[in-house]
């Protein structure tokens, strides 16, 4: 069965000693950050604190941490296998006679129980706090320069206007006062865009904002799906069950029904504050800029929540892992949109938008050039910055391996590729201006005469057969 809320996987992880408890007193301003991220970068386990000063509700950080608490929470000892379920279910939707071989594929044959499952009740009912306030919860401020409390790991809900397709989107949230907030989402993100199409009808928006909610809804809210899919479809897809949703009091959304706290409200897209600044996963503080507030109207809970929250800062911090996580898992859709590539990478000190490192089997001219431009024409990966394509025997998670590809396979002036003016991370501190910056495109396979190559390719020193053996009979002995 899938772990349905924060509290199961909290017990998972007790399970796992892969849970540390708390129970000094600590201050959610500052301190507990400083706390979480020394625990983060030196490889600690997720940590519950018990006692926060002036709250009354226990704080979980560093929750999905490791890809070991990855593989717990998501139930699965690959996440490739996640992508593959997304793949059958694409391979379906655009053959013909779908119907038919639906039932050839178990996998596919289920498809019923992925979809959200509507509820009258769940625990997220078991408290309606008809005057909310935004600052009896133990938001975090986490770095001293921050212009005040951030949630960091709200799960910002939306709706299409025209198509009803849900989004889920991470995105931080600057508190304001007891009812207002700002939520930084930016024009690339498809909340933003929702709120866009309202603006141009002249509506508000309806925002609910999920604290803590299970593993598998929280990842789907990350990764950055297909356009047309809706979130909480995917989450099933994650979880191999539909997850559990209840109607909101004050607004026309659906949230999971087993959420920790859910934040009711809607955004005036007229009305936009400065929000910022920020210390960021990129490791600098991102400066000021306008963006839309958050007006709360309700909010409910359970009995006894907790709040769930993450760090950031200089990687490699908790949302690397979930971002090596979300990697893996996309490897087979992009496998499948690109049959030529083998491999897929986004260290996790490029903060993932950074850079891409990806291996192909290459049979045609060009094909690097190709393949870049395909991954920029991906979704999310539209705003990564550097792309460096290599041949198949490059380990793409060996940094030693891609740098010497680069080093004896690219000629600066022939393969490499920069593309100006072109949408960038909202967050990247290099680009001349907000959104808008250069990419650059690395061409690290052999080359061949077609491609202005006019010389013998070098023989790559490899020991020779009977050496290898000689010594493989012979190593127990050395």
């Amino acid at each position: 069965m899938p772990i349905d809320d924060i509290h199961q996987y909290i017990d998972k992880l007790v399970e796992a000693n892969e849970l540390k408890i708390i129970k000094s007193k600590v201050d959610a301003n500052l301190e507990i950050a400083e706390i979480l991220r020394r625990h983060m970068y030196s490889h600690g386990p997720a940590i519950l604190f018990q006692n926060v000063k002036g709250y009354d509700m226990p704080v979980l950080g560093n929750a999905f941490g490791s890809l070991q608490r990855l593989k717990i929470g998501l139930e699965t000892d690959d996440f490739i296998d996640i992508g593959k379920r997304i793949v059958d279910m694409t391979k379906m939707d655009i053959q013909p006679g779908f119907i038919n071989k639906i039932k050839k594929i178990p996998e596919i044959s289920k498809m019923g129980d992925i979809f959200p499952k509507q509820e009258k009740n769940g625990p997220i009912n078991e408290v309606f706090v008809e005057d909310p306030n935004l600052n009896k919860i133990p938001i975090l401020k986490s770095w001293y320069k921050d212009a005040g409390k951030f949630i960091t790991f709200g799960l910002v809900t939306t709706r299409h206007p025209e198509t009803n397709v849900r989004n889920l989107g991470v995105y931080r949230i600057q508190i304001i006062d007891n009812k207002h907030a700002i939520i930084h989402w930016q024009k690339h993100k498809r909340s933003a865009q929702h709120s866009m199409l309202q603006k141009n009808n002249g509506k508000k928006i309806s925002v609910a904002i999920i604290l803590g909610a299970d593993p598998a809804t929280v990842f789907a809210a990350v990764a950055p799906v297909p356009e047309s899919l809706d979130k909480y479809i995917f989450a099933g897809i994650v979880r191999k069950k539909g997850v559990k949703i209840t109607k909101c009091k004050t607004i026309d959304l659906d949230v999971p029904s087993n959420s920790e706290i859910v934040l009711e409200g809607y955004v005036n897209p007229e009305d936009v504050r400065e929000e910022g600044p920020f210390g960021d996963h990129t490791g600098y503080y991102t400066p000021k800029d306008l963006f839309p507030v958050f007006t709360l109207t309700g909010m409910m809970k359970k009995n006894k929540p907790i709040y769930l929250t993450t760090v950031v800062g200089k990687p490699v911090l908790e949302d690397a892992y979930i971002g090596k996580a979300i990697e893996r898992s996309f490897l087979p859709l992009i496998r499948f949109l690109q049959p030529e590539v083998i491999d897929f990478s986004m260290p996790s000190s490029g903060w993932f938008q950074g850079m891409a490192i990806v291996s192909i089997n290459k049979t045609y001219p060009g094909q690097a050039k190709k393949v870049m431009m395909g991954l920029w024409g991906m979704g999310q990966l539209s705003l990564t910055k550097i792309i460096i394509v290599v041949d198949h025997d490059i380990n793409v998670h060996k940094i030693e391996d891609v740098i010497w590809s680069i080093t004896t396979r690219t000629d600066p002036a022939r393969d490499m590729v920069i593309i100006n003016n072109a949408p960038t991370d909202t967050l990247d501190p290099a680009s001349p201006i907000v959104n808008m910056g250069s990419k650059l495109g690395i061409d690290a396979t052999q080359k061949t005469v077609e491609e202005n190559y006019n010389r013998p390719i070098p023989e790559q020193v490899i020991v020779d057969k009977n050496t290898k053996n000689l010594v493989d009979l012979k190593w127990s002995q050395y």
